[in-house]
């Protein structure tokens, strides 16, 4: 193990210590435990299966021990590391000494410990507290006591290599619905790149072929003496391959947006214009839903904020975070649309504006129809098949990665707007 990784699991065992002590602060164990976090105390009622209950335990004990004198003291029985070195086992025996109303009073406990190594960071995912038995001149409660304690490891022990089994077929899965949603995306994109791209293509086609006929005609009139007019179709031959270039340049950038979006993406934050990425998965996304959708139509209106600044952002993942929600709201507005309304103009609107406390604002907004819990992972509202759940979390969880916010307003059957918040 690298010196780096052990010393930032000694530092979250030393944590977990400051935090029996009542010395770590209740507000940041988020850092030190995983969200289903699963511990069980000395007592057979201590169970902890999520963060909450164990912030609420602590406080109590916290709220309890207020006064006392309390003294730990920890030694260590086994450390453990697996051989990827990604689960630590620390198991040590406490020792707790307190003074009630004068009256010293000692408490051993066996104290059994699980870290794992998640992405960069270890946190706590188990903990297990045992009471030694220690009955004066009995060996046979000692050799109980043992008796226990090694079936209680072996117990701990099991339970572990459960957990690392069933972490790798949840990583594996969640690998490959990602990938999953991934692709689906990268579908759409497509589909829309090849009906987007189509436009430029037509227009330089199109000014070739004026280019050669004009071409023939300036000839005609050099060989003619008509110097005069061999410029002035000299002069428009230059505009059309003016054109031509102006719309070579924008297949090339549909093409390299395209490269990007389907690249796993690096990470590395670049300083972005919002406005044109905006502008961009806009189109790329309805020309994507008619290509699978002939019937498919939907008015789009765009508002930009001409002053917004470039930032820092990763753009193939906010590019993406854009894309689902895009995508998202032309499906919301053409499934409202088979409701035959008379009066009913699927629109889907997309802004962008700087408030005055430096944040960046996108919006996208519909007038369809949309649903609660529709961050929540694997909750989707459209049909088999067409979705698994997972692109607005995955969205949240990109923006939350860049220091934002992802929110949604609705009113049912009126309208749904999704404003993504971005720090300057």
């Amino acid at each position: 193990m690298t010196n780096q990784k052990a010393e930032q699991l000694e530092e979250q065992y030393n944590n977990f210590v400051e935090l029996l002590k009542n010395s770590f602060p209740l507000e940041k164990i988020s850092l030190l435990f995983v969200s289903d976090i699963m511990g069980y105390g000395a007592n057979l009622d201590e169970t902890i299966f999520n963060l909450n209950e164990l912030y609420e335990g602590f406080r109590i004990q916290k709220e309890q021990s207020f006064g006392l004198e309390l003294q730990f003291e920890f030694t260590p029985v086994s450390r453990r590391i697996s051989h990827q070195e990604n689960v630590a086992i620390y198991v040590d025996e406490i020792r707790i000494m307190m003074t009630i109303e004068g009256v010293r009073h000692e408490n051993v406990l066996r104290l059994s410990i699980i870290f794992e190594l998640i992405e960069v960071k270890w946190l706590c995912t188990h903990f297990h507290a045992s009471r030694a038995i220690d009955v004066e001149g009995d060996a046979w409660a000692t050799d109980l006591s043992k008796k226990k304690n090694e079936e209680l490891q072996r117990m701990v022990d099991e339970r572990t290599i459960q957990l690392q089994n069933s972490i790798l077929e949840l990583k594996s899965t969640q690998a490959q619905l990602i990938q999953s949603e991934k692709m689906a995306s990268l579908g759409e994109l497509t589909a829309g790149i090849a009906h987007e791209i189509q436009n430029p293509l037509n227009f330089v086609n199109n000014f070739s072929e004026v280019s050669t006929e004009l071409i023939d005609e300036m000839k005609e009139e050099l060989k003619n003496g008509d110097i005069e007019e061999g410029i002035a179709l000299a002069e428009n031959l230059k505009q059309n391959l003016e054109k031509i270039n102006h719309h070579g340049q924008r297949a090339s950038s549909i093409v390299k947006g395209m490269l990007e979006h389907s690249r796993t993406s690096s990470g590395q934050k670049e300083l972005t214009d919002i406005n044109a990425l905006c502008d961009e998965y806009l189109r790329l996304s309805y020309h994507g839903l008619r290509a699978k959708d002939k019937s498919f139509n939907a008015t789009m209106e765009i508002t930009f904020d001409p002053t917004l600044p470039k930032i820092e952002v990763v753009p193939q993942d906010i590019g993406r975070v854009l894309l689902n929600l895009i995508n998202n709201a032309f499906y919301a507005v053409h499934e409202r649309s088979k409701k035959d309304e008379s009066e009913y103009v699927p629109t889907v609107s997309v802004t962008t504006e700087l408030t005055a406390n430096t944040q960046l604002i996108i919006a996208v907004e519909d007038n369809g129809s949309i649903k609660e819990k529709i961050f929540q992972p694997f909750f989707t509202t459209k049909p088999t098949g067409q979705g698994t759940g997972l692109g607005l979390s995955l969205s949240y969880d990109i923006v939350k990665a860049h220091g934002g916010e992802l929110k949604v307003e609705t009113k049912e059957g009126e309208m749904s707007e999704f404003v993504i918040l971005l720090p300057l």
